[in-house]
């Protein structure tokens, strides 16, 4: 008998160093999916050896279904990445049907408690042990600079570089005690920009020495209390490249984010759906720039598809044959993502999650805690000792940036999931009056003294400043509440929540005294 010919062991030679590239492809992807259960495509796929999962709000209905999906997904691959988007606060996955039970960075930044934001963090990461997941798109560490920021806003800490650092690394080390990986974002820096990654590419024109001085301190302190992850965002940084967004530049992930800082784990790429990354060249090429750039797991997007993988999978691996992408790049990032998942893995049996449980729960204390981070003018004040109610609520709806999505905001969300209680009562007894862009502007007018407005960024909205003024001129007492990031003159603010997380409409509920 003889043995295989030299043609035929080169033959399998070969396909065993195809297989073994695209494993290595498979280990860096993280895509979404449409539904709450697995899609039996993306079940196979994990078999073979895919990274993992990005879970989003419409995958999620309840806390026991997120349970039975996850589990499926671990079935499927034990030593699965099972990534989720809970900042705790106006970003919220894990209660997108119902606002969060936590109150968001800007006011953890306001409150300035560096042990209370720890045990903020660690809550949400024992809630997400709970629920299966094991790596968390938190926390936002921009600096927002810039305060018509579109989609970072009460996302970010602060504007001071000290206080968001002290912030960050606090959140870092809460949830990472809990077994749960953190991932900073967005380097090197979101925050002073008045434009949405989401839509467009932004443009931050800062030199790398304001970047050191400013953007960067998060980045260095979470890096510095042990993060595994840093998200890279879809923003153009001429002075450092001016041909690259920040995800797909050498010069800034390797350059900047592992050789200066020093980081050493894993660099996920922001979602490559997003018209920053992927609108003029598709997805598949962004997965390309991303990997060549140094990036190790690429968050895909948000409904994504058997195909859509396939096209990205063997658009990698061409850029690999034809040698625009080295094979040792994609070696090293499927090496960085599997040692992640294995440390992951080897937690959920290492460290035991609390058998009690206060998932969801209003806490009063942290309700207090709330109310005195709010700012409250004199005028609403004055407000606040005068009307106790009724009056009219003018519900002011602006379009949500798309990292928040449609989950229930401010008391709206606290009225909607628990309808029965008192101060959801007395609330919702209101006469409400919902404004929104292309409505007329005679819509406010049918809010009768005294009036509340409740927005979110408000001065950022030409159709809500109007529509305040307009009150303001017509009716002879108004208050005006913004639950967003509020301009630094607050002229659209009479009281400023910074948050419009469950918990904040909670405590302003509170601080208006529905309950006497």
């Amino acid at each position: 008998m003889t043995g295989p010919s030299v043609t035929e062991q080169s033959v399998a030679t070969e396909q065993s160093s195809t297989d073994e590239l695209r494993r290595r492809i498979a280990a860096t992807l993280l895509p979404g999916f449409v539904g709450t259960t697995l899609p039996g495509w993306l079940e196979e796929r994990l078999r073979d050896g895919l990274g993992g999962v990005c879970v989003f709000g419409p995958n999620i209905t309840s806390a026991g279904q997120l349970r039975e999906l996850t589990d499926a997904v671990y079935a499927a691959n034990p030593d699965a990445i099972i990534a989720i988007d809970e900042e705790g606060g106006d970003v919220t996955r894990l209660y997108y049907e119902a606002g969060s039970p936590y109150p968001g960075n800007a006011v953890l930044g306001r409150l300035g408690d560096v042990a209370y934001t720890e045990a903020v963090a660690r809550r949400v990461g024992w809630e997400l042990r709970r629920a299966g997941c094991n790596l968390d798109f938190a926390p936002d560490v921009d600096i927002n600079s810039n305060p018509d920021n579109p989609v970072i806003g009460v996302r970010s800490f602060g504007t001071s570089p000290e206080a968001v650092a002290v912030q960050s690394a606090a959140w870092t080390r809460g949830l990472q005690s809990a077994g749960v990986a953190v991932c900073a974002k967005h380097f090197p820096g979101h925050g002073d920009t008045a434009q949405d990654s989401h839509l467009v590419l932004p443009v931050v024109d800062l030199t790398l020495e304001q970047l050191r001085e400013r953007e960067l301190r998060p980045f260095r302190a979470v890096i510095e209390a042990g993060a595994r992850t840093v998200m890279t965002s879809h923003i153009l940084l001429p002075q450092l490249d001016a041909d690259r967004p920040a995800t797909f530049s050498p010069t800034i992930v390797q350059g900047l984010l592992r050789d200066e800082l020093g980081f050493e784990g894993v660099v996920v790429s922001d979602a490559l759906d997003m018209k920053g990354a992927s609108g003029e060249k598709g997805i598949p090429e962004a997965a390309v720039l991303a990997l060549a750039a140094g990036c190790d797991l690429l968050c895909i997007g948000t409904e994504n598809t058997d195909e859509q993988l396939a096209d990205i999978e063997a658009a990698i691996a061409h850029a690999v044959v034809s040698g625009r992408l080295p094979a040792m790049r994609v070696a090293e990032a499927a090496d960085r993502v599997l040692a992640l998942a294995a440390e992951l893995h080897a937690e959920r049996d290492d460290i035991p999650v609390p058998s009690e449980a206060t998932d969801g729960i209003l806490e009063a204390a942290d309700i207090a805690i709330a109310i005195d981070t709010f700012d409250i003018s004199d005028r609403a004040a004055e407000w606040l000792r005068q009307n106790r109610g009724p009056y009219s609520v003018v519900r002011i709806d602006t379009v949500a940036n798309i990292a928040v999505g449609v989950a229930p905001w401010g008391p709206f969300a606290e009225a909607a999931a628990d309808p029965e209680a008192e101060l959801s009562q007395r609330f919702t007894e209101n006469p409400l009056v919902v404004f929104t862009e292309g409505d007329h502007p005679d819509l406010v007018l049918a809010a009768k003294s005294p009036v509340l407005v409740i927005g979110k960024d408000n001065h950022r909205h030409a159709f809500a400043r109007e529509a305040i003024d307009r009150l303001r001129a017509e009716r002879d007492s108004v208050l005006v509440v913004d639950m967003g990031w509020p301009s630094d003159d607050r002229a659209y603010a009479d009281i400023a929540t910074f948050g419009a997380s469950r918990l904040i409409g909670r405590a302003l509920l509170t601080a208006l005294g529905s309950v006497s």
